[in-house]
């Protein structure tokens, strides 16, 4: 397999690099694309790619979504994949361009590397590899080009409404050795009249931790001092205050450090009051499993209910804070995370809306889907001890039914998703390639 992926790695790293330097990242702007320009040109440049890779291929004329198919028969197989990425928060924290591809050392850095544009074009070549080769595809192969994952799904879902639905898929965007159950994500704004008179916004996204939060406005020396006795990170900048904190993706966001939070719980401590200030100060604080709120849920299967803020604006008018729930799959509804949050936001004189919802998925062990991605992901990396996983993570695994994410983290890699300096290993990024290039295979096959 070493000598086929040389005869492709110059071509994949050059046509990766021209996705990479594409700052995918969602402008909901006067353009007649959905998405913004920047989401367009990268959806054209990839169904582009997949053409000259051998694929027959088609482009939704509003922007949402693109595909690239091969194959023949009755049967189709899927593999989806995003192109959007999320905003790179505080640039200071990155030692490259977040929007060039970087080969230090075994590393390969760029926003989109891990999550998702290196895991979707490694699928892509791989397939690719397969075409060269004169595979014969006793199954129609389609890649799902989607839009808009890191927000709201509007692109996987117009091609849901529009387009043939695959019998079984995978996704290239979480880890190995498969992820059999996904955490309940739901997405709320918390938002009540501003009878405070104070003003902000922060927050890049619901599903990151934010990494910094700026304030302007009275007392700041006495909020820098309370934030010093909190042992808080923070910079003054003339007249403005920026709080630090460490931006994680929100399926781990105890390991972050949410810098919206930490700004409530200084500001609290010196005598400001607010609708959503008191709400932080009193429930919240730095607790990433919302435990006063949620009486801390968790499964087996999936772990602990995560509980993230990652928004936040008053202005003359409103209130509102922005949050990321993933919640656990058993015995846990939607309803049941509204109707605990909902009793204590009105305590704060707080109307919960839903932003966002995308349901859980739980697959038994023992299906063919999981058998077979399991026993190809073992045969190649000689790894029979890691069992499949749990993840916290929102993949297109949701969007339909028999959908898995499959890779491309392994067992001891680093999470770098959704952080400054993101990466991917060259050693993780080619063993996914041949993983995938077999998956393929197995799928595709006639007879299989």
């Amino acid at each position: 397999m070493k000598g086929k992926l040389d005869l492709i790695w110059d071509d994949f790293l050059s046509d990766l690099g021209r996705s990479i330097s594409i700052p995918s990242i969602l402008k909901e702007d006067d353009s007649k694309y959905p998405f913004g320009q920047d989401i367009q040109r990268v959806l054209e440049e990839t169904v582009s790619l997949a053409e000259r890779l051998g694929f027959k291929t088609y482009t939704d004329p509003e922007g949402y979504y693109g595909y690239a198919e091969i194959g023949k028969g009755e049967e189709l197989v899927g593999v989806l994949g995003h192109l959007d990425v999320v905003p790179t928060g505080d640039l200071s924290k990155w030692n490259t361009d977040p929007f060039k591809l970087e080969v230090v050392e075994d590393k390969l850095y760029g926003r989109g590397t891990k999550d998702d544009k290196g895991p979707l074009l490694a699928a892509l070549y791989s397939a690719h590899l397969l075409i060269k080769e004169g595979h014969e595809f006793g199954r129609r192969l389609r890649f799902i080009f989607g839009t808009d994952e890191e927000n709201l799904w509007r692109g996987i879902s117009k091609y849901l409404e529009k387009e043939e639905i695959p019998s079984i898929s995978f996704t290239p965007d979480s880890g190995f050795p498969v992820v059999y159950a996904e955490k309940g994500l739901v997405q709320y704004s918390l938002e009540g009249k501003n009878e405070s008179n104070i003003s902000m916004a922060g927050g890049d996204a619901l599903n990151s931790t934010p990494s910094k939060m700026v304030y302007s406005g009275e007392k700041i020396e006495e909020i820098m001092s309370e934030l010093d006795k909190l042992n808080f990170e923070y910079i003054k900048e003339g007249e403005s205050l920026e709080v630090k904190g460490k931006s994680v993706h929100t399926k781990i966001a105890p390991e972050g450090i949410n810098a919206i939070a930490r700004l409530l719980m200084g500001m609290k401590n010196c005598g400001f009051q607010s609708k959503v200030i008191d709400f932080v100060g009193d429930l919240v604080e730095e607790d990433a499993y919302g435990t006063k709120i949620f009486n801390g849920l968790e499964d087996e299967p999936t772990g602990k209910l995560t509980f993230n803020i990652g928004k936040i604006s008053l202005d003359e008018t409103t209130e509102k804070l922005g949050v990321d729930i993933r919640f656990p799959v058993v015995d846990t509804t939607k309803e049941d995370i509204f109707n605990l949050l909902n009793k204590k936001a009105r305590e704060y004189g707080l109307e919960v809306k839903e932003i966002d919802y995308l349901r859980p998925v739980y697959m038994p062990l023992d299906c063919e889907l999981i058998k077979t991605l399991l026993e190809t992901y073992q045969k190649k990396t000689g790894d029979y001890t890691t069992q499949p996983v749990a993840s916290g993570g929102a993949t297109y695994a949701r969007a339909m039914e028999n959908c898995v994410a499959f890779g491309p983290a392994f067992p001891d890699s680093v999470s770098t998703e959704h952080k400054p300096n993101e990466f991917i290993t060259l050693k993780e990024l080619k063993l996914s390639m041949e993983i995938y290039y077999n998956t393929i295979k197995k799928l595709t096959g006639k007879g299989e």
